[in-house]
């Protein structure tokens, strides 16, 4: 049985299929597992597809067993290949981590950082930091990973940091509190001077209402509430359009269908709404910064959470700021 010297003199024992096995076959292995071709696995790494063939018989052969089935029209995983897949994956997951500790042993922050976060949030808010971002750091490869309703597993390295609207209770993250962000009442100039702007609550009993839509879980509780606010005993408002994102009932704002809604923040991306009743105010979520245990020390893990601490108390100080002088008007 071959064996590999570990600091003190403790063998690491391998067995003898583990020895035969070629990094690089797994590499191309992986390759071809994700894009289903030999193809599209040579151009993403710069091999004929005759060469990434020959490399996955290679393997094939080492291992004994098939990884994929072969048919005139394509190819798929055998049930042992997508198991092996999965190994695979986990296991270039794990070296990612590692190389990520790597880079943190050096001088200056630098390498990849993938950031998930909703794509309301990530296209808006954050994503408008990005440019400063960079400009300070320019080593550091940022990838923003947006979605709705989904959470990528920071714990499973499926992303680095996460910007989140609850507090996490999984032991193993860290979480810093970044901010808190109040819902406000807005429409744009356009609908604003064709149906007027409403002064009391009472009043949007006679406007156009764009609300959250019922198919999918809200981002935060009670986010329908200006269907209730000041409405008159017994009458229950109907909105003129349902949406179930965010960011669609900011656009609809935009284009001038109505008035709604939204996290105070996205008034910064579009200068054409206004905040009407600004005495009106509706549910409001904290916003943490999120990251696994085991990347504390990092480097990229620290300037970006230091950046991005100093941008929402920026924008913290600009939002009061601006309600105060409207409340003053």
């Amino acid at each position: 049985m071959n064996s590999l010297p570990l600091r003190g003199g403790t063998p690491l024992l391998r067995s003898p299929l583990e020895a035969a096995v070629d990094w690089n076959l797994l590499r191309v292995f992986n390759a071809v597992a994700e894009v289903g071709s030999f193809t599209r696995a040579g151009k993403l790494l710069n091999l004929s597809q005759s060469a990434v063939s020959r490399q996955i018989s290679a393997l094939e052969t080492t291992l004994r067993i098939p990884l994929f089935h072969r048919y005139p029209g394509g190819m798929s995983l055998t049930e042992t290949g997508a198991d092996f897949h999965a190994e695979i994956k986990e296991i270039s997951k794990r070296l990612a981590l590692a190389l990520g500790r790597i880079n943190e042993a050096r001088d200056k922050p630098e390498g990849p950082l993938r950031v998930t976060t909703t794509l309301t949030f990530g296209s808006a808010w954050l994503s408008a930091r990005m440019n400063m971002f960079h400009a300070r750091y320019p080593d550091i490869s940022v990838s923003l990973l947006l979605a709705d309703n989904i959470e990528l597993d920071l714990l499973k390295g499926e992303a680095d940091v996460a910007i989140r609207f609850v507090r996490q209770t999984q032991p193993r993250l860290v979480q810093l509190y970044l901010m808190t962000v109040h819902y406000r009442v807005f429409a744009s100039e356009e609908y604003l001077n064709t149906n007027g702007t409403p002064n009391y609550p009472e009043e949007l009993d006679r406007h156009q209402l764009i609300v959250y839509g019922e198919d999918v879980p809200a981002p935060t509780a009670d986010i329908n509430w200006l269907l209730k606010a000041g409405a008159t005993p017994g009458h229950t408002r109907e909105p003129a359009l349902r949406v179930s994102s965010v960011y669609g009932i900011y656009r609809a704002v935009r284009s001038g269908l109505g008035i709604a809604a939204l996290p105070y923040y996205l008034s910064e991306e579009a200068p054409n709404l206004v905040e009407i009743l600004p005495d009106l105010t509706g549910p409001s979520f904290d916003v943490f910064y999120v990251y696994a245990e085991e990347l504390r020390h990092a480097k990229r893990i620290a300037v970006v959470r230091d950046f991005l601490v100093q941008e929402a108390k920026w924008y913290q100080g600009r939002v009061e700021n601006r309600q105060g002088r409207q409340r003053a008007g």
